[in-house]
């Protein structure tokens, strides 16, 4: 992925570039719904949209399932072989204009609370310009979202500037019934539309 933009010419007229979303998916069976939300968000007039998973994540999806371009742990590395290599990572942290965690299961959650960055995903998260908007949808089973310790590392992420997109309750695939479930799609979509129209929907190359 270009990250970086080439100056135009003298006469050439000023053009706005797609805003820019970066989705970011874990290994919670809310994964499933993935490939339905990266098609809505393309729905959205002006919107450039790739996606970096962690690995468990794709036990839920199909990658043929998904128009754009997806990102994984193996990318970095292979694209990374000598110091003046590119680091997908910063590159990815450079690119984006938002950032969408949807699913955050409770692992990945609590790699963010704690600094981790272990992984692509983490790694673009711990680098983040915290200046620009990072939502992020909650997402485990019903008896994990009620430990006292996911209380915490919401507020955490929350103080560090993100956006939670809540949890909705519903009876969960494992049979468990509570909150817990990932927001709905639509729900999801429409924090994306509120946070597009505050930052002007797109910005100019």
């Amino acid at each position: 992925m270009e990250s970086s933009v080439s100056c135009p010419a003298a006469a050439a007229p000023v053009t706005e570039r797609p805003f820019r979303v970066l989705v970011g998916v874990t290994g919670s069976v809310a994964a499933l719904k993935l490939p339905l939300l990266v098609s809505r968000l393309l729905d959205i007039p002006g919107l450039e949209v790739a996606v970096v998973t962690t690995e468990r994540a794709k036990h839920f999806y199909s990658p043929q399932d998904l128009p754009v371009t997806l990102y994984s742990d193996a990318d970095e590395w292979e694209m990374w072989k000598c110091r003046s290599d590119p680091v997908l990572h910063i590159d990815l942290r450079r690119w984006a204009d938002l950032m969408l965690v949807a699913p955050l299961d409770a692992n990945t959650l609590g790699k963010v609370a704690s600094g981790i960055c272990d992984n692509l995903l983490t790694c673009v998260i711990r680098a983040w310009d915290c200046r620009k908007p990072l939502l992020f949808c909650p997402a485990m089973n019903t008896a994990m979202w009620k430990h006292p310790i996911t209380a915490q590392q919401v507020g955490l992420l929350k103080a560090f500037g993100y956006v939670e997109i809540p949890c909705v309750a519903k009876k969960l695939v494992c049979g468990d019934e509570g909150l817990g479930a990932m927001a709905e799609v639509g729900t999801i979509v429409d924090k994306v539309k509120e946070v597009l129209f505050w930052h002007g929907g797109s910005q100019q190359s």
